[in-house]
């Protein structure tokens, strides 16, 4: 990816990443390392207080903001959509508790979320395609999350263009359905990406790539060709027992050669 070599700080993509709850701490931190990843220049992360250590240990350029509590609550929307002012790019939903305050507070954040936004795990619910219509948004679900949306899997081209928000089914095989309804698949990778946290990765490198002004759809195919790539390297070194911290690591050469 191309950028000016007299651009400072923060020129060359800004991610925010909220997510977690209190016993799960690894997803949003899962998608804020594949965000560095992908040479964005800031990554801010929000989760719960009890996980803002091990958030700031995860990586020493990550600007931490703790919710105020162990869960997503109302409380905690004007403070992040403050940060979101700021960003080009944010990943919603990795790890975030299903409490309906929580939800009710997610839905809330996200209907006002003033940046680019990939939605996944949590912020996957039936009224996510309206919180989001109008802005420029990524879904990324697996089967399971596409159905609680309440999507069937051959309408997925559809729910896309009358969102205007694309749609990344995850699988052996990713469907990628762009704004205007047009289908694409993915192939690759092995069944070693079914280890936890792979699609955290694959969220947080789409926001990346977002933030440095790739459109949705191609961000979305670049990302998944590298998981994909990775996963196929990865099988060679190690066969199936590799974690997504494995792939994540993977993520700058590849997008290199990708280049």
């Amino acid at each position: 990816m191309q950028r000016d070599r007299d651009s400072h700080k923060g020129e060359n993509g800004k991610v925010a990443v909220i997510g977690g709850s209190a016993t799960i701490h690894g997803a949003p931190l899962l998608s804020a390392l594949a965000a560095q990843s992908s040479g964005v220049d800031l990554v801010f992360v929000c989760l719960p207080n009890i996980h803002q250590h091990v958030a700031r240990c995860a990586s020493l350029n990550f600007q931490v903001h703790p919710f105020a509590d162990d869960d997503f609550a109302p409380r905690d929307i004007e403070p992040c959509l403050e940060l979101l002012a700021t960003m080009d790019s944010a990943v919603i939903g990795p790890g975030l508790a299903r409490t309906p305050e929580s939800l009710s507070a997610l839905h809330k954040l996200i209907a006002s979320a003033p940046c680019g936004l990939v939605l996944d795990a949590s912020a996957l619910q039936p009224w996510t395609l309206d919180a989001a219509k109008g802005k420029t948004a990524v879904c990324t679900p697996h089967l399971g999350e596409l159905e609680r949306m309440n999507i069937a899997t051959d309408d997925i081209g559809n729910a896309a263009k009358q969102s205007g928000i694309v749609i990344h089914l995850k699988g052996s095989t990713d469907r990628i359905a762009d704004a205007h309804g047009v289908m694409e698949e993915i192939e690759g990778g092995n069944a070693g990406l079914t280890v936890g946290g792979t699609g955290d990765a694959l969220a947080g490198l789409i926001a990346g790539l977002l933030a440095q002004k790739i459109p949705p759809a191609k961000a979305c195919r670049l990302a998944s060709t590298v998981i994909k790539r990775a996963g196929d390297a990865l099988f060679e070194e190690k066969g199936y027992a590799y974690t997504a911290q494995d792939v994540i690591r993977h993520i700058p050469a590849l997008l290199r050669s990708i280049d």
